[in-house]
Parts: C-alpha cells; sequence; structure tokens
C-alpha cells in the first residue's frame, strides 16, 4: 500500500460544528486531529461542538440519511458531494402486536436492517470515512465482530478507498462472506474479539496512514450512533420516547443516543422529556450488567462465550459510561440467555415481521424480561433497537424453525398437514 502523510494537529480541518476534541474524563481539549486518547490523563477523547442554530426545517428540507444532521455531525460541510454509502432514514415501525404480546401499551421498532449493509454500523462508519477524508487517510480499517467488517468493506468500495479489516476466525460464515465480496483486504484471526482490537492497536500505531474507524478516528466514528437517536426523536414527531432499549458491544451506542437526546433538548428541537435508558447483553458475555447490578462503577472483562458474536466484547470501552447514563436516566441493564435470545429473534419475527440478528433477539428478549421483573414501564411509550438483519446470523436459528411438513404436490396433502 502506498503510504500518505497525515495532517498534523495544527492543521484547519472542514470537520462541521466539531471544535475540538474533549477527555471525558478530565475535560482537557485538544485540536481536531486523528486522536483517541488524552495526552493528560490518557482518557478517551470525544468531539466538542459550536452548534450554532439548528432549526427543524432545515433538517428536514435535508437528505433522507444520516447527512440531514450534518449540522450536528463531525463531518465536511461537503460530505454530501464525496462518495459514501448514505446510511440512515430507516423506518420507526409502531410495533401494537409486539407491545401486545409484551404486555406494554406502545412499542416502537427503529429497524435499521434498513441501512446499506443491512446494520447500525453504516451509520459509523459513513461519518468515521468523512472525517477520515478530511483528515488525509486513504485507507479505511477496522477490528470487528462481524456488522462493522460489512461496513467498512462497502464504505471502502464505494469511495475508492483501500480496506483492512480483521475479524476473529469463528465469525459467522455469512458475515466473513459479505465483508469478502467488496473486495477488500479481509484478515481473519485466531482469537476472540478483544484479541483482534489489541492487534489493531498495534498496527495503527505502526500504519499512520491507516484510518482504523474505532481506533485512530473513534471519536469521530462513534458519533455517526447519534443519527439512532435524531431519527427516533424526528420520526416521533420531535419528541423524545419514554424509554429506550439498546443492545450493549462496547457500549457507545448507547451512550451516544443518550448524548443525542440531550443535545436535541439543548438546541430546543425537542422538548426536554424525562427518558429512560436501559441496556441490553447476552448471559455469556455481560461484563456492564454484572456491574449495574453489583453497584459497581468498574466494568470486569470477561470472555465470551454467547450466540450473540456482534455483542460479543469482554472488555467495552465505554461500560463505564453506560453504566453512567443508565444511572442518570433511571433506567437498568439486564442481560439474558442465548436460549432467551433465539426466542427474542422468534417473537419479532411472528409479531412484526421483522427478522432480526441475534443482538436484535437480545434487546427484544431483554425487553421482555425488564418488563417481566418491573424495571421498564408498561404505560411508557417504549423504543427497540434493532441494529441488524437476520439473514447474518441464521446459525443462531439451528433446527429451531423449519418447514411444517413435507409433502406431496397434492392439495389435499397439504390440508392434511395443515390439520395435523
Amino acid at each position: 500500500m502506498t503510504a500518505v502523510s497525515v495532517p498534523s494537529a495544527t492543521t484547519s480541518f472542514d470537520l462541521g460544528p466539531a471544535r475540538a476534541l474533549s477527555c471525558r474524563e478530565c475535560g482537557h481539549q485538544t485540536p481536531l486531529a486523528a486522536e483517541y486518547a488524552c495526552l493528560e490523563c490518557f482518557g478517551p477523547l470525544e468531539v466538542a461542538y459550536d452548534f450554532g442554530r439548528i432549526r427543524r426545517e432545515d433538517i428536514e428540507a435535508g437528505p433522507r440519511s444520516i447527512w440531514r444532521y450534518r449540522g450536528l455531525l463531525p463531518v465536511p460541510t461537503t460530505v454530501e458531494s464525496h462518495p459514501n454509502t448514505n446510511p440512515g432514514g430507516t423506518r420507526l415501525v409502531e410495533a401494537d402486536r409486539l407491545a401486545k404480546a409484551l404486555g406494554v401499551r406502545k412499542v416502537w421498532v427503529k429497524d435499521d436492517t434498513g441501512n446499506p449493509t443491512h446494520s447500525f454500523k453504516d451509520r459509523v462508519v459513513g461519518v468515521a470515512l468523512a472525517a477520515a477524508r478530511e483528515l488525509g487517510f486513504k485507507v479505511l480499517a477496522c477490528p470487528s465482530t462481524g456488522n462493522l467488517a460489512n461496513a467498512v468493506a462497502a464504505a471502502a468500495a464505494r469511495a475508492g478507498w483501500q480496506s483492512v479489516v480483521l475479524v476473529p476466525s469463528t465469525l459467522e460464515r455469512a458475515k466473513i462472506l459479505m465483508t469478502a465480496v467488496y473486495g477488500g483486504n479481509l484478515i481473519t484471526v485466531d482469537g476472540n474479539y478483544d484479541d483482534v482490537n489489541r492487534l489493531a492497536q498495534e498496527l495503527a500505531a505502526e500504519h499512520e496512514d491507516w484510518a482504523f474507524v474505532n481506533v485512530n478516528v473513534r471519536p469521530y466514528y462513534a458519533e455517526g450512533s447519534k443519527t439512532l437517536g435524531y431519527e427516533v426523536a424526528e420520526q416521533l414527531g420531535w419528541r423524545l420516547p419514554d424509554q429506550i432499549v439498546v443492545p450493549i458491544a462496547s457500549g457507545s451506542q448507547l451512550t451516544k443516543v443518550d448524548k443525542a437526546f440531550r443535545e436535541l433538548g439543548d438546541l430546543d428541537l425537542v422538548e426536554q422529556t424525562p427518558y429512560r435508558v436501559f441496556g441490553a447483553q447476552a448471559t455469556g458475555c455481560s461484563p456492564v450488567a454484572a456491574a449495574f447490578k453489583a453497584g459497581h462503577d468498574v466494568v470486569t472483562p470477561v470472555r465470551p462465550d454467547t450466540i450473540a458474536k456482534s455483542l460479543a466484547i469482554g472488555a467495552p470501552a465505554d461500560g463505564p459510561y453506560v453504566l453512567d447514563a443508565v444511572r442518570r436516566t433511571n433506567g437498568a441493564i439486564e442481560d439474558v440467555t442465548d436460549e432467551e435470545v433465539v426466542e427474542g429473534i422468534r417473537l419479532l419475527a411472528r409479531t412484526e415481521g421483522i427478522f432480526a440478528e441475534t443482538a436484535g433477539g437480545v434487546t427484544v428478549a431483554t425487553a421482555k424480561k425488564l418488563i417481566e421483573t418491573g424495571q421498564l414501564d408498561p404505560d411508557g411509550e417504549t423504543v427497540l433497537l434493532i441494529t441488524g438483519d437476520g439473514l447474518k446470523t441464521l446459525d443462531a436459528l439451528g433446527d429451531r424453525v423449519g418447514p411444517r411438513a413435507n409433502v406431496p404436490p397434492s392439495a389435499e396433502a397439504v390440508l392434511k398437514a395443515l390439520q395435523d
């Protein structure tokens, strides 16, 4: 690969309303650059903004993609003029049959399977690519549990960039094939996601021209998850739901949806009504749920063992910040078994016709458990985030679903099978 020089931190960038990177721990601010750790305390960095005036009508006049919110994101003002997969604009489904099955008043399903590579990761990669281009990178890279691999490979192909994608060798075959088809550099690694992530950090330090979306450009990448919160509020008629259930992998998605709701309130785009944020994990990888239940502020890493591989991050980077957001909003974090995950997938499919991957099964099953344990208000308006397509995790269903019967080609045989 041909190396390129990466601009220094003193270079002026067009990253829209973004004005600096701010440490989430000590508050120290640094100029916009490809940095992700605070030089003062080594805490994680996130984007700080000067938004100016943002109006609903300006957003509504924008494209039906995440770029309608470009005035709230760290992306160039010219972002639409460059090739991108243009994610977002996915449907918010009024899930009355699911609500009845769960025994609650109102449920909405934010169905992000409609994105270009069929998961919410297209959102974060879209923002990361736009920022990486402005920062001077030419190679898009990532460690991934699957959905991010798909999104990075597709976005790089669309932009005409090279890609380097690292995934555990045990990843679902559908996700491996879906990444490989885009023609980038896909490398499988013997180890779990945390092993792959450590390898990516080593490579990011050695190759300064590679934009590892969730490593050296992570502050920008993470902001893409805010668009889920923005869309939910806009699709509800510019208001916040009473409660929202979010799956937890690294934890970034949950914290950024919460950040989006707060930003909308601060900018007077919605009324600042109370809302509760709930987190969902699989029992086989539930370090954040364990910390929440124990009343701890520190998340102890675990070795993942769950069919929900897209959530199988044993050392979630945003774990402590998830705890903060959930506790501040009076929410909760629960975990569900693999058996419950499969039942969650099937419940959503048979009530609303939405086929979710295992992470979606975690979300639905956790919502059910939260309702049964009295932690989620059955009278509150609830949003469930479904972040990936079930076609990516078919193996999780095993022999649990299939034809009702196999019959000869006769109407009589069909009717008999229906009666059996």
